[in-house]
Order: structure tokens, then sequence, then C-alpha cells
């Protein structure tokens, strides 16, 4: 009996493979659909965001008369107007000018390094890649210089900036090729700017997921495990051109992870507040204690840390379960535990599935007062991060200070990858 439903094949093909051949063009079909549709239709590009002048002077730390004189005086170029008179948004671009003039640009001191943060835990679904595509976002909007090195062959990052991976990339263009690049120009080229001024992106694609397989396989015949301090090699080839450089590894403590965790000298780690997650980020935190110590035995490589803070994701207070969970969270880890909380919320979801961040939204999907409400603990879990970072370099910089007074060498702190119980 003939199924009329199922694909047409030749005599030559297989009906498993060219189902799923068909189902992947259908795939790719969508995915390209999606992306026309997040980019401006006269440009066939993704646009950054544009601000009022008032919210244009917080940014740059001064006020709205500043920027007024400074246009009226000839220091800054004058702005359009809109047909009703108003001025046409300001870009980032023209924010970091301000900035510029104004000497608020919140840079790092050249002696210290950039902050190398990776946000990480290995199980699916806790929100990695959002957070740290709008951690990127919100410290390029502060007028800092960023970088997102996607390290995910899955490529979700590299999708929200407007890519269709395995269609618009080619394996050169990742760290896969980096890591086959024998010319010894380092990482650089394959940094892309993006649409949003002062955040850079280093794409991924299905092809990185091979990495897992050839490191190991590597490490198997030469018994050598040097090929995973490759990722902070290639990291030290831009390190000096940001002062954030965040990473997107996979959702498994693979290769390539390692690799990742080994170049950070800073962690975030996502926990939604369920069992299944918190016992999930316990084994985490286990392995990767265990992992380190082992890879430290074994080889050179000794990760050290400036701070590792657990974030509590995709959290919905209504739900008393997760309310216990966060309370628990609290009194287990204290100061390793960030205060501020990343709620679950219709305005990120339905942004993601735009292809876009909260933060891009030139009006709310959902309402203003859910729009309003997402923008602000975004804010608050990114300006908590930023505090971290910025207390890890007045750290950093205290040590040069001394180091450069008593002529020796800047203290290096012990990895902890312990976290403190309340009492």
């Amino acid at each position: 009996m003939n199924d009329s439903n199922a694909p047409a094949t030749d005599g030559n093909a297989t009906p498993g493979l060219d189902e799923v051949s068909a189902l992947y063009a259908k795939a790719m079909a969508v995915m390209a659909r999606l992306r026309a549709d997040a980019v401006n239709r006269e440009t066939g590009q993704k646009e950054g965001p544009r601000y009022s002048i008032t919210r244009a002077a917080t940014l740059a730390g001064c006020a709205s008369s500043d920027i007024r004189q400074a246009e009226k005086s000839g220091a800054l170029p004058p702005k359009a107007r809109l047909g009703n008179g108003h001025r046409v948004g300001y870009t980032l671009a023209e924010i970091d000018a301000i900035r510029a003039l104004l000497g608020t640009r919140p840079w790092r001191d050249p002696n210290v390094p950039p902050a190398i943060l990776a946000c990480q835990n290995f199980k699916g679904g806790v929100g990695k890649s959002t957070i740290a595509v709008h951690l990127a976002q919100y410290l390029a909007i502060r007028g800092y210089r960023v970088c997102l090195i996607d390290c995910d062959s899955q490529a979700s990052a590299t999708m929200m900036f407007g890519y269709v991976p395995d269609i618009d990339l080619e394996e050169d263009d990742t760290l896969y090729g980096y890591m086959h690049d024998e010319s010894g120009e380092g990482l650089r080229p394959r940094v892309r700017p993006t649409y949003f001024h002062g955040l850079d992106l280093v794409p991924a694609n299905l092809k990185l997921y091979n990495l897992e397989y050839e490191i190991a396989a590597s490490m198997a015949q030469s018994g050598n495990f040097d090929l995973i301090d490759q990722i902070k090699q290639a990291i030290s080839t831009i390190s000096d051109d940001y002062d954030v450089i965040i990473l997107d590894p996979p959702p498994a403590l693979g290769m390539v992870s390692l690799g990742v965790l080994s170049a950070a000298n800073a962690l975030i780690v996502p926990m939604p507040p369920s069992i299944v997650d918190f016992a999930s980020t316990a084994s985490f935190l286990d392995m990767l204690n265990t992992t380190m110590k082992s890879l430290e035995a074994m080889t050179s490589l000794r990760p050290v840390y400036n701070f590792v803070r657990l974030l509590t994701s995709r959290a919905d207070e209504r739900k008393s379960m997760h309310r216990e969970i966060m309370d628990m969270g609290r009194q287990l880890f204290g100061a390793s535990m960030l205060k501020a909380v990343l709620r679950d919320s219709a305005e990120i979801d339905n942004a993601i599935s735009r292809l876009r961040t909260v933060y891009e939204l030139e009006r709310p999907i959902t309402s203003y007062s859910v729009h309003r409400r997402c923008v602000r603990q975004l804010d608050a879990v990114n300006g908590e991060i930023e505090g971290e970072i910025r207390a890890a370099w007045d750290r950093a910089a205290d040590a040069d200070l001394l180091a450069r007074k008593t002529g020796g060498k800047v203290p290096e702190n012990k990895p902890n990858l312990s976290f403190e119980v309340a009492a």
C-alpha cells in the first residue's frame, strides 16, 4: 500500500536522509525569513538603538544642556531634526563621541587586564546565551569596549546578531578557523563589528562542534593538554582592544568548555530556581572544581577567577517553590549569589523570537509596564555584574601600583571555586 504523504525519492535515494534534508531546508527557509523580518527593510541591516537627548545625557554622564551647548559651540556636530522639530535620536556612536569630549568613557586602565567573563552552566535552558548577549549590549551601551565570543556550536548568540550561522558563515570565521590557522594572525581576523556600536563578535556555527573531537583525539594521542589553553591564547591576541570579553560556551563540560573556563578570569553561573536546576548546578560546581584541580595537577593551567557569582535566572516569584529555592540559595551561597534576579519575562521571549534583544526594541511587544519592568530587571543584573568587574579592576590597579612601588610582581590570587555558606 502506497503512503501518499511519504517524501518523493528516486531509485538511488535514501528515504530517511531525504526526509531529514527536506526538514533542514524548511528550517533554513524559516531562519532566513526571521532574519529578513529583523533587519531594516530599507538598508537590509540590523540597526542599533537610538536615545533621546535626556537619555543620551544620562548615559554620557552629563546634563542635556551640556550637549546642547557643545552642539551650539561646534564641539559636537549639530543634530538633525524630525518634521516635528524634535532631535533625531542619538546613536551609541554619537553618545561615545559625547563621552570622549567630556572624558567620561569608562575604559579600564591599560595596566589592568580586561574582564574575561564566561557565562556557564552545563545544563541547557538556563538562559546562558540570553544573559551573555544582554550583558554584552548593556556594557556597550554604558560605553565599554566589548567583544562577545560565541563558543557554542548551536550559535544562539550569533543568530541574535543577524546571522544564519550555517549559511552566512564558514568554518574559518569562527574559533575553529583560529585553531587551524597557521598564519599566526591571531583571533583578530575572526572579529566582526556588529550593528551595536562598541560591541564586536566572534561568531560560531555547527563546525565548531568538531573541536570537541579534535581536541580530545589530539590529547589522547599525544598525552598533551596544551590544546585546552588555545582559547586563552586566542583571546590574548585581542585583549588589548577591549575592556570586557564575554564568552558563551556550550552547555556541557566538554573540551571547548574547559578551554573557556581556563581562559576566563570571571564566571557567571545562571541557575533557574528549580530543584532539577539546583541539583544540576551543584553537580556542575563539583565537576568544575574536580576537573580544574585535575588540570592543574597534570598541566600548567591554573585558572584564576576574580569573582564567581551565581545568578538566579528564569525566576517566577509567583511560584512558591521558586521563592523557597531562591531563599535557600541566598542562605547557602551568601555573597557568591547576585542580589539581582532575572525573572521569567514574556518580553524577553517575544524579543528573542524576533531575533532581537529587549535593549533593541523600539517599542514594547507586550505592554509598556511589562517592558519597563523587564528592562529594570536586566539593568539590575547587568549593573551588579558591572560593579563586580569594576571592583576587580580596582583590586588589580591597587596590586599593580604596589608592585611598581616595590619593584615586585603583581600578586596572584589562588583560584576560588568554593562558595561561602552564610551563617
